[in-house]
């Protein structure tokens, strides 16, 4: 009798699984590939193209996690892990930079500050007729104990402050010189030898009747420190790029993106031109409405330092989209021209009443 040959087993992988198998080889090289393109035209088009300012919004963290978690998946694509990693490697390079990482934080900032130490307070407030929010904003002034406070939003959501508001300002910091202009407030108890909002130059027709709140989103004031040494302040609040209230869907989305890209610039070059000729050491603060990402930053004034390196955190952040959300924007900053040292600088606590943190700094005039 003879005995039939057993019947081979089907060993061929089930289409499924082949498919499954297969999706890492291509998916991580795809996703690679097309994070370095997108940092590449970032990097090219941010500060340049007026609809960029909508993907300025990304979180600056994006450019150093998403090539790290691409290159940790490169072990997924098998044969194509070597392509995976070069091209995570190389977005990562390029977008490094980007990230608003704070390399600098373990230097401990300019040393010691001497006895003549300048604090000072820089805040993007919110608005100032927030029911019960006002006075948490006054107790969060007194508690800085600052000598220079940079204040920004100065104004109502229904209506305009009025002569009441700047007494009881006044009343609060008695001794202090107060100088207002549009939606900026500077706040000094050194004496102001000078004045001045920066006039920005091809500036659109306002809106609404905005006046100064439009105009002005610089405010000089040149302190005296004693000594002969004079400190120049800049006041800032820079337009913001976008209206959260629009969508891409919107038409009005791309107006509007139009509209604050012509304030913006003029706003810039204003900056960058009384800098430039001013002979005094220079602290800059206040609300860029620019993060760490954006190509924006390249239009700052030449020659000033950012004041982070005074900082204790790898990662600064200011900004929340929502309240109780994290703080994943940095738009908040402090610059200073070499003459001036910051031996500390820190983002504080703004308790609900702004979407912005505090910014505290303590700087003293050097021989640089």
């Amino acid at each position: 009798m003879t005995t039939a040959a057993p019947v081979a087993a089907d060993t061929a992988t089930p289409p499924g699984r082949a498919v499954r198998r297969r999706w890492p080889t291509v998916l991580w090289p795809a996703a690679a590939g097309l994070w370095l393109a997108f940092t590449v035209a970032h990097r090219a088009l941010s500060g340049r193209w007026w609809l960029w300012l909508a993907v300025d919004t990304v979180p600056p963290p994006a450019f150093l996690l998403v090539p790290l978690v691409l290159a940790a998946g490169a072990v997924m694509s098998r044969r194509r892990r070597r392509v995976v990693a070069v091209l995570a490697a190389l977005a990562l390079l390029l977008g490094a930079g980007l990230s608003g990482a704070n390399v600098r934080w373990w230097q401990g900032g300019d040393g010691p500050a001497p006895a003549d130490a300048v604090r000072v307070f820089s805040w993007n407030t919110g608005y100032w007729d927030s029911g019960g929010e006002t006075e948490t904003m006054y107790q969060v002034l007194r508690d800085a104990d600052a000598d220079v406070y940079l204040l920004q939003e100065y104004w109502f959501e229904q209506g305009r402050p009025t002569q009441a508001t700047l007494d009881r300002l006044r009343a609060e910091f008695p001794g202090f010189h107060v100088v207002v202009v549009g939606e900026l407030v500077t706040l000094s108890r050194l004496p102001v030898l000078r004045q001045a909002p920066l006039e920005p130059v091809g500036l659109p027709p306002e809106v609404a009747a905005a006046g100064d709140e439009w105009r002005y989103k610089t405010l000089r004031t040149d302190l005296d420190l004693g000594g002969g040494r004079v400190l120049s302040a800049y006041n800032l609040h820079l337009p913001v790029q976008l209206s959260p209230q629009h969508g891409p869907f919107d038409a009005a989305f791309y107006r509007i993106l139009r509209e604050q890209r012509a304030q913006r610039e003029p706003q810039w070059r204003a900056l960058a031109r009384d800098v430039r000729d001013n002979p005094n050491p220079v602290l800059l603060a206040g609300d860029l409405n620019t993060t760490p990402a954006m190509g924006d930053l390249r239009k700052l004034p030449d020659g000033l330092r950012d004041a982070a390196h005074a900082m204790t955190t790898p990662y600064p952040a200011s900004f929340a989209a929502r309240p109780g959300w994290p703080h994943w924007w940095r738009l908040d900053w402090a610059l200073a021209s070499p003459q001036v040292r910051v031996h500390s600088y820190r983002f504080g606590d703004a308790r609900g009443v702004s979407d912005h943190r505090t910014q505290e700094l303590v700087v003293s005039l050097g021989d640089r």
